[in-house]
């Protein structure tokens, strides 16, 4: 009996988990660690229909959130709003 490859994708089931999982990367703070996680909550949600939602082809859309890729902030934007969520800004509490 072979063991699975973990894919956080399968744990992204709900619209809780998923802002869970965002705001993680977000508070940690680097970017490529939040564009992936960009990527694995559209991949959790289908990429056809982000792709679709954005008006970004498939192919574009993995480019723009794979490892090392440095996609433009409108595209963050677009996706993120495809999969559900926003940016917020709150005060930082020292």
């Amino acid at each position: 009996m072979g063991t699975s490859k973990f894919d956080i994708a399968d744990y992204l089931d709900s619209e809780e988990m998923i802002a869970e999982y965002l705001n993680a990367a977000l508070e940690e703070g680097d970017n490529a660690g939040i564009i992936n996680a960009i990527g694995h909550v559209a991949k959790a949600i289908g990429m056809t229909k982000i792709a679709e939602e954005t008006g970004l082809s498939r192919p574009s859309l993995y480019k723009a959130l794979s490892d090392g890729a440095k996609p433009q902030f409108a595209t963050i934007l677009k996706v993120l709003k495809a999969i559900g969520g926003q940016l917020q800004v709150n005060p930082i509490t020292t």
